[in-house]
């Protein structure tokens, strides 16, 4: 802004510049900005570094399971809140499972899907396919994870819930799943009877 001065008396009078330290300031400040257009601006950035918990991949059994038997996989994601402060505004964020993608270790998944799966009984872990669990083709070790796909929303100073216009993806520690296979046989002697019978721990490797 440029100040000018001029004698009020005359009529069309010749206008000069005040001097730039001498001359007159104005009371306001320049127009404040949308604070609430530049928190929606890096709220899906500040969403995306969250420590958000991706939870935890359990299996049963484990960690040995059986080759061609179902093994049941579940998650353990929640929904989390976060309290934090951007461009001095305080914001309420929540980020909320949607979808998850189970990765068996070998070369198979499942998803994405809304299931989170669950536990079940130990009595049915070699019996029971759930819509999560997996066979084993193979014997070998496994590593297995779930990566989970987060929605959010936000709130300004205790405003309505806004929805984040993108996804958080999260994806667990592996967990190693050791397939084994199973052999029967017919044996004549206990091992007591017989130390070096098969299946015995004294029995001569096949």
């Amino acid at each position: 802004m440029i100040w000018r001065q001029a004698p009020k008396s005359i009529t069309n009078p010749v206008w000069t510049d005040y001097p730039a330290v001498s001359g007159p300031t104005c009371l306001y400040g320049p127009q404040p900005g949308n604070v609430l257009a530049d928190i929606a601006a890096r709220i899906l950035n500040d969403f995306r570094q969250l420590p958000v918990n991706p939870g935890a991949l359990q299996a049963q059994p484990f960690p040995h399971t059986l080759k061609g038997g179902p093994t049941n996989f579940y998650t353990t994601t929640t929904e989390q809140s976060f309290d934090v402060t951007i461009l001095g505004q305080a914001v309420h964020l929540t980020a909320t499972p949607a979808s998850y993608t189970y990765t068996y270790g070998d070369g198979i998944t499942l998803g994405p899907t809304p299931a989170t799966g669950y536990s079940i009984p130990q009595a049915e872990w070699l019996t029971t396919d759930t819509r999560t669990s997996h066979a084993y083709t193979n014997t070998g070790n496994y590593p297995a994870t779930v990566t989970t796909i987060l929605t959010g929303t936000y709130s300004v100073n205790n405003g309505p819930p806004l929805p984040i216009n993108g996804t958080l993806s999260l994806t667990t520690p592996a967990i190693t799943i050791q397939v084994w296979k199973t052999e029967r046989a017919l044996v004549a002697d206990t091992c007591q009877q017989n130390p070096k019978s098969w299946g015995c721990p004294d029995a001569t490797p096949q």
